[in-house]
């Protein structure tokens, strides 16, 4: 599983990873909840809104970003309306299955490095 991950920044970095997972994350629950409703649209605003809940926690950012960057690549092909928005946030998805999910989120937590204690010897 580490190699899904870079690093888990911290600092600045580990703020603009937060804070594009959120946007991401938000951005994508009030699109799906503001579609249209077809069948095939609810399906596709279920994965979203499932992938959006990944990103804002921060767990399994990598699948969860990639999945967010297919889903709106096709919806860029198929479909003409808003198709800035579909680039953006695909793109954006596309970021954070790239850099991780930063040190502030599951994923960390999870799977960050651990420091591991000697325990001392008894003579």
């Amino acid at each position: 599983m580490r190699r899904l991950y870079s690093t888990f920044s911290g600092g600045w970095p580990g703020i603009g990873l937060i804070l594009m997972r959120l946007v991401v994350g938000f951005a994508l629950v009030r699109s799906a909840l503001l579609g249209s409703q077809t069948v095939p649209t609810t399906i596709l605003s279920v994965l979203l809104v499932a992938a959006a809940i990944l990103l804002i926690i921060g767990l399994y950012t990598p699948i969860a970003g990639t999945s967010v960057a297919v889903i709106e690549s096709c919806r860029l092909i198929t479909t003409s309306a808003d198709r800035l928005v579909y680039l953006l946030v695909g793109t954006l998805g596309a970021a954070m299955a790239m850099l991780g999910p930063g040190l502030w989120s599951v994923d960390a937590c999870l799977f960050g490095w651990k420091r591991i204690e000697p325990t001392p010897r008894k003579r």
